[in-house]
């Protein structure tokens, strides 16, 4: 989990990161060429200017500032513990995996930090000593642990190492989307329609700083996204109409209700998010399922009605099927007939007439297309389906559910004007009565949102930066002109789209110093909403009133009850648990041919809803392991064998046995953990050693034999019995043995989460044993096991969100923090929010230490200010 170096050096910014990196290439581009040179200019001095940013700022001595644990006595029996246990494998003479420990110095652990946390590590999770050699007794091992960790949490709390994280850390798409929110009103439906994935790092984290790079291609998708944005915030017309085309999986079953944004007494169909940037006339053009090989449409044998609603209400309603034209195609053992002209022209174009045009006010709206839900049973005797039809999609053509298969929004094709919108009620808080007012509103509107977007205090050059452009704007486009001008240069300053740290200037190299106000609030922000600071939290911080603790604690819970915090469970929990890698399984169709659409998102929102709610009552993390409830619908109950719960709707679900219950059960994440055709008791252990106990294990050699696919004497055989044939080769049964005992206690769980009892015809063997003893049979055992190792549990979760909130890989001189963080939300249970102040209270989040001295990288000697370089 930990990627911990030799060091206990914090890792510069790399001497290439320089402005030349992010100079754009000349390109044709629709955007404004002024905002694209006051781009180019402003980060091109970021760079210069940078070192020269004023900030207040108290340096801390190197004295703790909190009373320490008292420092544990060395362990009577330490050396002679690494002596019998360890030091035949790793000394001078034998150093394996590179590391000596006769040599290491227990009278100073805190010198080499770096090694004894990668000791601590590997001893507290079982991984060393390795199967087969001697092993020391637990109480032996902890007594070992417990005297490393003190000897350099002691030496952590008299020089705190804070680290350095990047200096410049560009937004990530998800933050530059809510940033957009919270700064303009402006919901953005689709934001990877404007900016491209980013890359992930630590974790899988992507608002990692070293990986948020910037490259000419996407410094010109910044500049046209400015340039949308600001069109729609202010209602500006488009200039013609647009269509986008929204399309429905195939894998989606449209027998039920699909989403909740559509009515209930609905089947199928699809609920589509768009912004409409003007008051105005739309369409809408639909497109029905049609079967896979004939390209007959669905359905069409009786009648059902279609609407289409726009935010609930009804704006269109078509009758689709139940037409009399002509004699169908006859089913036959001979091949594919056709029927009547008539009639193969029907089944090929109903749709062609699903069209109309409606009148829709500007704003972020839902269009619901669904049919409505008949229920119909047939009279008399039930009669199977003739078992000689061969042609079964000309029948379902015919007696099949109809299916949306596309829906294409197209406008507007007339205009009534800009809309009452939330954007435009955010930005335009005053209006000119006369022209000669025109400046004084422009300013008083610039330099509220500068405010915002530029997260702190502005000056008049800011402001005046801005006005410059609106006085190019409005001469052909008036004041909203002139405004959507000045708005498009603020969405492209780089002191919005990059959070900058500035060492303070005239701060001594290598100094830790406590983080300003202002980029505190920053920081916070960032790591609860992944969004900008709002108005309280920047006034405080303005005011020199956010580093008082009880003014920070009060700001984190309220900001930890507002719905924005939504972002922790969205871009924190569903990276930290690769939820988001739900999207990417293809489970084999032939032998999961329950696998649908349907269940892909239940099972998403199932994990979802269950870390909200975890987040949402303040519950201990502990629970995501030992909780026996989640949250389930009728697709999902059936899938894990839930009786009693009906309908498309979620509902808390408490389980009536053990199979279930916290996340080592849901679906989602035992199907993200399997090959699409097979479970993976390699893959599940490695997630859990992981993500939930902290203790990745090293990657594989590159010559690693595959599994078989077949047991001895090419006879079938479960993964279990050929993973043992694997584990046969010793230098595979190292890394192997204290992982595939965490994936045995899952094989009751197929490749998609559902449950069984035998595997290639026989029963399935679940019992595990882990290095040094541990024993438990089956996912609730497997459970137990778990919370008997709480701590360490917990210890992964904080480290996590550390690595989250700082948007830098966790090093080994975080590891004292962490476990204070721990220690004191132990007596609260290892509540969320003990955790979450604690990281937002702790040495990694509050301070920083200065650029070291051989460090050249943004030295300057400019006394501006990065945001005053782009009006030069």
């Amino acid at each position: 989990m930990y990627d911990f170096g030799s060091s206990g050096e914090p890792h510069p910014i790399p001497r290439g990161r320089s402005c030349a990196r992010v100079r754009p290439q000349k390109v044709s581009c629709p955007v404004s060429t002024a905002v694209r040179a006051a781009f180019v200019a402003a980060l091109g001095c970021v760079a210069v200017s940078f070192n020269a940013i004023t900030a207040s700022s108290t340096q801390l001595p190197n004295q703790a500032t909190r009373e320490t644990r008292e420092a544990a006595s060395p362990a009577a029996g330490q050396r002679a513990t690494l002596e019998q246990y360890c030091q035949t494998c790793h000394n001078q003479k034998r150093p394996t995996a590179g590391l000596a420990l006769d040599t290491a110095r227990l009278d100073d652990i805190a010198s080499d930090a770096a090694l004894w946390e990668k000791v601590i590590r590997k001893v507290r999770i079982g991984a060393m000593p390795p199967p087969g050699a001697s092993r020391p007794d637990p109480p032996t091992v902890h007594a070992l642990v417990a005297s490393l960790e003190a000897a350099i949490d002691n030496a952590a709390a008299k020089a705190p190492e804070p680290g350095r994280p990047e200096a410049f850390h560009r937004l990530n798409r998800a933050e530059y989307a809510n940033a957009i929110r919270d700064l303009l009103g402006l919901e953005i439906a689709d934001i990877s329609s404007l900016l491209p994935a980013d890359d992930s790092g630590h974790q899988g984290f992507d608002n990692i700083a070293e990986v948020l790079s910037v490259s000419p291609a996407l410094l010109e998708r910044y500049m046209m996204a400015a340039r949308k944005l600001s069109q729609l915030a202010l209602g500006r017309p488009p200039r013609g109409p647009t269509v986008d085309t929204y399309r429905v999986s195939s894998l989606l079953l449209q027998d039920v209700r699909v989403d909740e944004d559509l009515p209930f007494g609905s089947r199928g169909g699809i609920a589509v998010r768009r912004y409409f940037p003007v008051d105005g006339e739309y369409s809408i053009k639909l497109m029905l399922q049609r079967t896979k090989n004939s390209e007959n449409i669905v359905g069409l044998g009786r009648a059902h009605q279609l609407d289409v609603r726009v935010d609930g209400v009804r704006v269109a309603r078509f009758t689709v099927g139940g037409e009399d034209n002509g004699n169908p195609a006859p089913q036959s053992f001979a091949g594919r007939f056709t029927g009547d002209a008539a009639w193969e022209h029907y089944n090929h174009h109903a749709d062609d007439r699903l069209e109309a045009r409606f009148f829709v006010k500007a704003g972020a709206r839902t269009v619901g297309v669904s049919f409505v839900q008949s229920i119909l049973e047939p009279v008399g005797v039930l009669q199977p389906r003739p078992e000689y039809t061969l042609s079964p999609e000309q029948d379902e053509s015919q007696t099949g559910n109809p299916g949306i298969e596309s829906a294409a929004i197209g406008g507007p094709y007339s205009v009534s004007g800009p809309g009452d919108t939330p954007s435009r009620r955010k930005i335009l808080v005053c209006q000119p009565s006369r022209e000669s007012d025109r400046q004084a509103c422009a300013k008083t509107i610039l330099s509220a949102l500068a405010r915002r977007a530029y997260r702190g205090s502005v000056t008049d050059r800011d402001v005046g930066t801005l006005l410059g452009f609106f006085e190019a704007g409005q001469r052909d486009g008036g004041f909203e002109g002139g405004l959507q001008l000045a708005l498009e240069r603020l969405l492209a300053d780089p002191r919005f789209l990059f959070r900058v740290e500035a060492d303070p200037r005239g701060i001594a190299p290598g100094t830790v110093y406590r983080l300003p106000d202002l980029e505190l609030a920053s920081r916070l922000s960032f790591f609860l909403w992944s969004s900008i600071p709002d108005d309280a939290l920047l006034d405080d911080a303005i005011s020199g009133k956010l580093r008082n603790p009880d003014v920070l604690e009060r700001h984190v819970r309220r900001m930890l009850s507002d719905s924005r915090s939504r972002a922790l469970v969205d871009n924190f929990a569903g990276q930290w648990l690769q939820l988001r890698n739900l999207r990417n399984v293809e489970p084999d169709g032939a032998l999961f041919p329950g696998f649908d659409q349907n269940l892909r998102a239940a099972l998403q929102q199932e994990t979802e809803r269950f870390v909200h709610g975890q987040l949402r009552e303040d519950r201990s993390v502990v629970d995501l392991i030992s909780a026996d409830y989640s949250y389930l619908n009728e697709r999902l109950a059936r899938h894990y064998n839930v009786p009693n719960v009906y309908g498309s709707r979620f509902r808390k679900v408490t389980f009536p046995d053990s199979r279930r219950g916290g996340l080592i059960g849901q679906g989602s994440l035992l199907a993200v953990t399997s090959y699409p055709n097979r479970t993976s008791p390699v893959l599940r252990g490695k997630w859990v050693l992981e993500t939930l106990l902290g203790a990745p294990p090293p990657p594989p050699p590159p010559d690693v034999p595959p599994l078989p696919d077949r047991g001895e004497s090419g006879k079938p055989a479960s993964v279990r019995a050929r993973l043992e044939m694997h584990r046969a080769n010793p230098g595979c049964a190292t890394c192997h043995a204290p992982m595939d005992p965490l994936g045995f206690a899952l094989e009751n769980f197929d490749a998609v989460g559902s449950w069984r009892t035998r595997d290639s015809g026989r029963e399935i063997d679940a019992s595990a044993a882990m290095p040094g003893g541990p024993t438990f049979t089956g996912p609730s055992e497997l459970r137990a096991f778990l919370l008997g190792r709480r701590e360490q549990f917990v210890d992964t979760v904080t480290a996590g969100l550390l690595a989250y909130a700082l948007g830098r890989s966790v090093e080994d001189y975080d590891m004292p923090a962490i476990r204070s963080i721990v220690r004191e939300a132990a007596p609260g249970d290892y509540r969320w929010s003990a955790l979450i102040l604690g990281v937002v209270k702790s040495t990694p989040f509050q301070m920083r230490r200065s650029r070291p001295q051989d460090d050249a990288f943004l030295a300057g000697k400019s006394s501006d200010v990065v945001g005053d370089s782009a009006s030069r």
